[in-house]
């Protein structure tokens, strides 16, 4: 038999959620089965499978260690690389992420900054193996692989829910900083649809729809300080959809440094032999967090800055760039 009291990370679900959770490779038709048969109990009752749980409540699986075993599905969790650590408490973890790994994994043999958070919070007690079969942490934002800064990551439960919400809602100014090709002059904010090609990961902006699966996006910009035929510029994110800013700022006519996506070949090709630029030149720098309540009170109307990574730093000095 083995015992299950509810904590922080599981309240707030339906029982046949979390068990879908801790035995995550049974069959749903095992798992009604075993309530049915009072093999899973909660609080010493038969359960149904709709019930919400609360924190102290007890789940009961009288059911052999092998059977248990044999539906965890567990997964081990590689100690990995250290975070670059902005803000930290019991719910939320605010991290600078590097270029070169992406926010969460395609691939189940590729790491990402989730498994690296999961990794932080074994090794400083978070969160222990076994919390791990019922609750994982994650990203509550997603930058593109080659794209730096401000990652936002839940490392509970509410903390998740509560700072994937706020994302949701747009309720947290996003700021960004990028090196592109081109003098601009002006703050300026840009409206567009912007259309996904699934077959090359690549998106396009018009000024109009141009299919059903068009989206409209926004985007305000500007210039903070210029070099030799480049503009340092800061860029708020209105709305947020795949590979936005380097899209819309190539529809503009500057496109950013280092994008073998959507930049310019010629101009890279300098940055690249100059610098050694081998990503776009795109850092996630500020959040802003509006007043909150809750949980997440103590980020209330707080800035959150990322420093630049060092390739970042070096076009910087090197072409008299400043912020």
């Amino acid at each position: 038999m083995r015992e299950i009291t509810v904590g922080k990370n599981e309240a707030g679900q339906r029982l046949d959620k979390m068990l879908a959770k801790y035995l995550n490779q049974a069959p749903k038709s095992f798992l009604y089965k075993m309530m049915r048969k009072k093999n899973i109990t909660l609080n010493g009752k038969k359960a149904q499978g709709n019930e919400m749980l609360v924190g102290g409540d007890v789940v009961c699986l009288y059911l052999a260690e092998e059977t248990i075993e044999k539906f965890s599905g567990l997964v081990s969790v590689k100690r990995t690389a250290p975070l670059s650590i902005l803000y930290e408490d019991d719910h939320v973890l605010l991290v600078n992420k590097p270029a070169g790994i992406l926010s969460q994994k395609a691939d189940r043999n590729e790491e990402s900054m989730v498994e690296r958070v999961i990794g932080h919070c074994l090794k400083t007690g978070r969160l222990t193996e076994e919390e791990l079969r019922l609750f994982r942490p994650s990203v509550c934002n997603r930058l593109d692989r080659n794209t730096s800064g401000i990652l936002a990551a839940g490392i509970s439960l509410p903390g998740l829910q509560e700072m994937t919400k706020l994302f949701r809602q747009r309720n947290v100014h996003k700021y960004y900083y990028c090196v592109v090709a081109g003098k601009i002059r002006g703050k300026k904010r840009i409206k567009g649809f912007l259309t996904k090609d699934g077959r090359t990961n690549r998106v396009s902006v018009s000024q109009n729809p141009i299919s059903e699966e068009s989206q409209a996006i926004e985007t305000e910009y500007e210039p903070i300080s210029q070099g030799e035929g480049i503009t340092l510029m800061r860029v708020l994110l209105i709305t947020g959809r795949s590979h936005q800013i380097r899209a819309h700022l190539q529809w503009e006519g500057c496109p950013i440094i280092g994008d073998t996506k959507y930049g310019n070949p010629a101009v890279n090709q300098i940055f690249r032999e100059k610098y050694g630029v081998k990503s776009q030149l795109l850092h996630a720098g500020d959040l802003v967090f509006p007043q909150l309540t809750g949980i997440l009170v103590p980020l209330s109307g707080r800035r959150i800055t990322a420093p630049f990574p060092e390739e970042f730093v070096r076009v910087m000095e090197g072409e008299g760039l400043r912020v």
